[in-house]
């Protein structure tokens, strides 16, 4: 598979590291703590398009967004996490 990061272009795979689903980003507010259970534990696990959390560690040591579908492995778009401004 390649993603083609914003700043150093098309990199294999193995340059990056994969730290899971988009919805990382989105930490739930406060002390609740079935909001918290369900943010640390409940995973979706989907056949198809997914927005998942890369690090490119080997270039530009940057976290991206990187859309991509799990049964074909294309990538359709990639995007800096620094640039999507606040949730």
């Amino acid at each position: 598979m390649r993603i083609t990061c914003p700043l150093c272009g098309p990199r294999d795979r193995r340059e990056f590291y994969y730290y899971g689903a988009e919805a990382y980003l989105h930490r739930p507010a406060g002390d609740d703590a079935v909001a918290w259970d369900a943010y640390l534990h409940l995973r979706n696990n989907p056949a198809g398009e997914t927005r998942d959390l890369w690090y490119h560690e080997a270039g530009c040591a940057q976290w991206l967004v990187v859309t991509r579908n799990t049964v074909s492995h294309s990538v359709s778009t990639v995007e800096l996490v620094a640039e999507r401004g606040a949730p």
